[in-house]
């Protein structure tokens, strides 16, 4: 049997499955304190599902604890950026882009140093051991260990990235080292803004890695955990300590698969509505479908594997103003159940409107009699809009689509949508991260910029899904079980040579649970 958490701002929800088979479920609010939260829900659903600690193979958990650190800085760690760009890619230096108060946080160690490479693998120049020394003797100084290093056209030969990290391992042991190419994709900027932010996030990650450690031995649970990545896909606990960043939009991505093992369906738009906000994606053969846009994180433009999600702040707890014409973004959030007037509160909201208007079974409806008639319908109707309006920029053509939805705040949506072709609300919808999280497989990713003229496509392509089965299995999952899901191949024009951009992804199931 596993076990799926999901931590979210308003709710953390748990799920053991045995097989394709949901034991049990439980949906809590969130605590402040990860490590209790965790306990409680496996406290919960161990003992529902009657499962004991030797029966359980494996937790799978998603959490959004990176992200808020990220968007409220705090807990990020003082970080260097060192990138090999000289003589000629100085003139956006790194972290210029960034919101100030975020540089703030890092610190702004910013180190620039000859190197790095043209598309095609030439270097723009040699590495100067005397400079990087010097660089690193004065990151050694200020006692910074969290340091990312970047270098031009890193995914087209990355090897100074390798050599300066080895100079920093030699003088710094202990450092944490973020390698833009191992990060983020094609784009220097985004690329290394990607990994500046997972490099200030080593030592939160090692905190969260333990915390989570401490829940399952408090609880006897011997069994490894995995953590949620942005595209589906799961990493070891020691993944997440080396690249906590990837987790950024693991909620979001854990519903969609969620829906599409609850629905058995594989390619829909997917409605997650929580207690704060509503986040809408593309199921594409059963996976979330991926951005191919730049992502902003907490101001921060990044290049991060993420899914196209769309999120507006509509959920549960949203409150209802201006005689029904309003609804949100301001929420209620984990307030909801003594705020909220079915539940005896003062506050109106979107989950009031919802029992008032429908056959919801939530709270007490008695406390939403008073409501009047014109402010609940012009509310439901702004309500049905707003998701109708999102559902439609997120589809690929007017044809109406299939529409999963899923979430605690599911219940808001009762009426036909215009976009939707039929709406599906399957059983367990409420837990559908948590069961996204126990269900996802392990992955591996490679991107590169090749040159067909110098090497036959075939032996490209052969090296690269090499590469990407090794990524895999070092993330955890068994290698007869691996599979290429996805292959992006784009011809890079007015460039000399056979010139390509190469994607290819992996996916295989984790090795316990063979």
């Amino acid at each position: 049997m596993r076990i799926g958490i999901d931590v979210g701002g308003t709710y953390t929800d748990a799920v053991i499955l045995d097989g394709s088979t949901i034991v049990s479920s439980h949906k809590a609010l969130t605590t402040v304190d990860v490590r209790h939260g965790i306990i409680d829900a496996l406290d919960a659903v161990m003992s529902d599902g009657g499962a004991t600690p030797a029966s359980i193979e494996a937790v799978m958990i998603g959490t959004t604890h990176f992200t808020n650190a990220v968007v409220e800085r705090r807990e990020l760690s003082e970080t260097a950026i060192i990138r090999a760009c000289l003589p000629t890619g100085s003139a956006l230096p790194p972290m210029c882009d960034w919101p100030a108060d975020m540089a703030e946080v890092v610190g702004n160690h910013v180190y620039m140093v000859s190197g790095g490479h043209l598309f095609n693998g030439k270097p723009i120049s040699s590495l100067d051991d005397l400079e990087i020394e010097k660089v690193i003797n004065d990151i050694a100084d200020k006692g910074i260990k969290d340091i990312a290093i970047s270098a031009v056209f890193s995914p087209a030969n990355m090897e100074h990235e390798h050599l300066i990290a080895e100079k920093v391992r030699r003088k710094i042991p202990n450092s944490n080292i973020s390698l833009s190419h191992e990060i983020g994709r094609l784009g220097i900027m985004e690329r290394e803004n990607a990994s500046i932010l997972n490099a200030s996030l080593g030592d939160l990650a090692d905190r969260v890695v333990f915390n989570i450690r401490s829940a399952l031995r408090d609880r006897r649970l011997s069994c490894p955990f995995y953590v949620s990545q942005n595209d589906g896909t799961l990493m070891s606990a020691d993944y997440i300590a080396r690249y906590p960043a990837l987790t950024f939009s693991s909620g979001p991505t854990n519903s969609l698969r969620g829906a599409a093992i609850l629905s058995d369906i594989d390619d829909a738009i997917v409605v997650d509505i929580g207690g704060t906000t509503s986040d809408i994606g593309v199921l594409a053969g059963g996976f979330p479908r991926e951005s191919n846009s730049h992502i902003n994180v907490g101001g921060v433009r990044t290049n991060f594997r993420m899914p196209d999600i769309l999120s507006i702040g509509l959920g549960g707890g949203s409150l209802v103003s201006e005689c029904g014409s309003r609804i949100g973004p301001v929420s209620s959030g984990h307030r909801l159940v003594t705020e909220g007037l079915v539940f005896g509160g003062k506050t109106i909201t979107a989950t009031d409107i919802a029992v008032a208007a429908s056959d919801c079974k939530l709270g007490d409806k008695k406390f939403v009699s008073g409501l009047s008639t014109d402010l609940v319908e012009t509310a439901t109707q702004n309500i049905h809009s707003m998701i109708d309006d999102t559902v439609d920029k997120m589809r690929s053509s007017e044809a109406s689509v299939p529409v999963i939805l899923v979430g605690g705040g599911a219940i808001l949506i009762f009426r036909e949508l215009a976009t939707a072709s039929k709406i599906i609300v399957p059983e367990h919808a409420g837990v559908a991260n948590a069961i996204g999280a126990a269900v996802a497989q392990v992955g591996g990713e490679v991107e590169r910029i090749v040159n067909y003229s110098k090497i036959p496509r075939n032996e490209v392509m052969a090296r690269a899904k090499k590469e990407a089965q090794v990524k895999a299995v070092k993330a955890g999952a068994e290698a007869s079980t691996l599979r290429v899901q996805d292959v992006e191949e784009t011809a890079l024009s007015y460039m000399d040579g056979d010139v390509a951009r190469i994607r290819i992804k992996v996916i295989g199931d984790l090795k316990n649970a063979v």
